[in-house]
């Protein structure tokens, strides 16, 4: 019996070493929903390649880091918001960056600037790495193409707007600005760190497309604020504030069928051209009837003084 207990036991520390040594020559694999959602991107047509946006080769590892079917991007928009760098990210990054421009970036900076951006200042696209670049730390969404490091937009007119400067140090429109672009971020990528939130992220806003649990919660932080309304020459602005007419301001939509009350005043008031007063609602009645002429009977004798709406007659000569 001992000897066959011993045999038995022999047999299984083989078999295990066996399939450990198989498991540590066997690649770890990346989590299958990414190679899912980059699978899904591409049949959806969210992407189209073009001279901006390039399908690259795969980039497999080191580990499990790496894109199945990555993008090389160096403008959004058509070709109208470049990068300063060549951005390596997946298809939910490249088609979620797009919307992002133009839901929230391209009408805050009309708003706030009267002009539009035209260049993201990128920090990092893919990159295998922990996060916030510490060793040992649970892999960031760079590994996986899944996530962008913003460090500040350029206008039209070449005006340079940075995070590290302008999120607390710069003017009051530039300020909220930024404001606005973190708050609609929240709304287009579930991670989203802007300076604020930790040491790490002082100088740039980092979003990403990461699957946070089984509820698909959403990271926002710090927490967005209201900010100052745009200026008062921004057009967006301009357009918003038409205040209705107060019941008595003329207008020149008036839809009463009434001549206007300065069309009846004085020449202190609403006589403007020096013609004196103009007549006032009198003028526009309509005139009186002209007056029916005699009639005569049938023998030739006037019928005078008849009523005309009533069929009595108050006098009659005959």
């Amino acid at each position: 019996m001992v000897r066959r207990a011993h045999h038995s036991l022999l047999v299984l520390a083989l078999v295990a070493a066996t399939l450990s040594a198989c498991s540590i020559g066997q690649k770890p694999q990346r989590p299958a929903w990414r190679t899912q959602a980059e699978n899904a991107c591409l049949a959806e047509r969210r992407v189209n390649p073009s001279e901006f946006i390039a399908l690259a080769p795969e980039v497999d590892g080191p580990g499990i880091c790496g894109l199945t079917r990555p993008f090389k991007v160096t403008a959004l928009q058509g070709g109208a918001v470049s990068f300063n760098a060549t951005a390596t990210l997946d298809c939910s990054m490249v088609a979620e960056l797009d919307a992002w421009l133009a839901d929230t970036v391209q009408p805050a900076a009309q708003a706030r600037f009267g002009q539009q951006v035209v260049q993201i200042n990128s920090m990092g696209s893919y990159a295998c790495r922990g996060m916030n670049n510490q060793r040992g730390a649970q892999l960031s969404e760079h590994s996986f193409g899944n996530a962008l490091d913003i460090g500040g937009f350029v206008l039209a007119d070449g005006r340079e707007i940075t995070l590290v400067r302008d999120w607390r140090h710069g003017d009051e429109q530039t300020r909220a600005f930024l404001m606005d672009v973190h708050r609609g971020s929240c709304g287009h990528f579930s991670t989203v760190l802007s300076p604020g939130s930790n040491a790490f992220h002082y100088n740039h806003i980092h979003v990403d497309l990461a699957l946070h649990g089984r509820s698909g919660r959403s990271i926002c932080k710090p927490e967005p604020q209201e900010t100052l309304p745009p200026p008062d020459s921004s057009p967006l602005i301009a357009q918003g504030r038409r205040a209705a007419p107060a019941p008595d301001d003329e207008t020149d939509n008036d839809t009463t069928g009434k001549p206007p009350l300065a069309a009846f005043e004085g020449p202190g008031v609403g006589a403007r051209d020096g013609f004196g007063a103009v007549a006032g609602p009198e003028a526009y009645a309509p005139p009186p009837p002209p007056p029916l002429p005699p009639r005569r009977d049938g023998i030739g004798q006037l019928i005078e003084d008849m009523d005309q709406t009533s069929s009595i007659g108050r006098g009659r000569r005959l």
